[in-house]
């Protein structure tokens, strides 16, 4: 479900609150609160759109947490609630970020103000504008016959393995992003690349873009420090890989699937 971007929000609308403490989500019951929030002390509160016929509001908890709430690690969050709410919690924790960030001008250190109709930022003093933040980073699921190639990064959990993925360099292309971390991280060339799906990711403000690819040719060449291990998987022996919650399972269980001929 996306988000609608009005200017204001509806009074009609119930509301989801999305309020954080440090890199903790507030959940109440396990869940995000909702009208009982506005009548909290909170501070820094932000409209941010509506959500599934919900108005979304950002804030900051001041004074002591309400009965039956706690603080919850984002990405504990994002585990325990429905899949529903990931974009929004996603969009909540990046636009929070945005705004711890920005708050002075980077040309010539004056105070920021909010502009009212969007969460950028600008500077009354030279004019210059700021908006929230976005890193592009592609994910790959590289395919031979019926195998995948997967690997898995030193500070995966134990046993997990996943996709490549790496952040676009400045003036790089979607593509050229691909060939080059499947390059650096494995060391073998592909071709054939084909857009799949794409998750906005809140650590701290990717865009993750999901593609697949067909080997081409070279062995398998782990990059230090990077990469812990990687090798090709049957798409009937995986391994264990990566929650629900991320693009990488989405990515693969569909090249799997495709593969398979069941897409």
């Amino acid at each position: 479900m996306s988000f609608d971007l009005p200017p204001q929000f509806d009074p009609a609308l119930p509301t989801y609150w999305c309020i954080f403490e440090r890199q903790h989500l507030l959940l109440l019951d396990r869940q995000l609160p909702s009208q009982q929030a506005a009548d909290w002390s909170l501070s820094q509160r932000l409209f941010l759109g509506v959500h599934s016929g919900r108005n979304v509001f950002l804030a900051e908890l001041v004074g002591d947490l309400p009965a039956m709430g706690e603080w919850v690690p984002l990405r504990a969050a994002l585990l325990s609630l429905p899949p529903e709410h990931i974009s929004l919690v996603a969009r909540a924790a990046q636009v929070r970020q945005f705004q711890r960030t920005h708050r002075f001008c980077g040309r010539c250190a004056f105070p920021l103000s909010q502009r009212a109709h969007d969460h950028g930022k600008c500077c009354d003093s030279c004019g210059q504008l700021y908006y929230p933040k976005l890193s592009p980073a592609m994910m790959v699921v590289i395919y031979r016959g019926r195998e995948l190639l997967l690997a898995r990064s030193p500070h995966f959990a134990p046993g997990v393995y996943s996709a490549l993925a790496g952040f676009v360099e400045t003036g790089e292309t979607l593509e050229q992003c691909v060939h080059r971390e499947v390059a650096e991280e494995v060391g073998i060339k592909v071709n054939n690349l084909r857009y799949i799906c794409s998750q906005s990711w809140p650590f701290p403000h990717s865009l993750m873009l999901g593609f697949t690819a067909e080997y081409e040719s070279g062995e398998i060449c782990l990059q230090p420090d990077e990469i812990e291990d990687a090798a090709w998987f049957d798409i009937d022996a995986m391994p264990l890989i990566p929650t629900p919650i991320s693009i990488a399972y989405r990515l693969l269980n569909h090249t799997r699937d495709w593969l398979s001929g069941r897409v």
